[in-house]
């Protein structure tokens, strides 16, 4: 039987291997390929993880640090984010795990995306991020 390249036609590839685990057909499978895309998908969400922080927390350091520009828009992001997140661990619950490394590296994205948006300039925000996970995803934290 002619197998779909992986290189060539991931999509083809990636719906004949599925058929293939289907039918318990093991021994036909790409298995190197398919771990290789599972362990990416696993990047994937720890990526997603990250970026929800990122956006989080960039909202967050703009609400502390610019009270007098405070708006229902970035309320609202707050809430959509920890919303958000929550969800994501719900569905992800081994990325806990992983939570002090991504929120460290979030925060630094999120310095720099607010030091660009309220133009304070890196050096305004604290080298490392000033609240625990537990604040930042309790919906009755807004930094003062």
């Amino acid at each position: 039987m002619n197998r779909i390249s992986y290189d060539a036609d991931f999509y083809g590839w990636a719906n004949e291997q599925a058929a293939l685990l289907r039918e318990g057909r093991l021994a036909e499978a790409d298995i190197a390929n398919i771990a290789e895309e599972i362990e990416s998908m696993g990047r994937s969400e720890e990526r997603d993880l990250t970026s929800r922080l990122a956006a989080l927390l960039t909202h967050l350091i703009k609400w502390r640090y610019q009270p007098e520009r405070r708006s229902g828009s970035w309320s609202a992001s707050i809430k959509v984010q920890r919303r958000g997140l929550t969800r994501h661990l719900a569905d992800n619950p081994s990325l806990k795990a992983r939570l002090p490394a991504s929120l460290a590296d979030a925060y630094q994205d999120a310095v720099l995306i607010a030091a660009d948006e309220t133009k304070l300039g890196e050096a305004a925000f604290p080298p490392s991020c000033p609240w625990s996970f537990d604040e930042i995803i309790n919906p009755d934290f807004w930094p003062e």
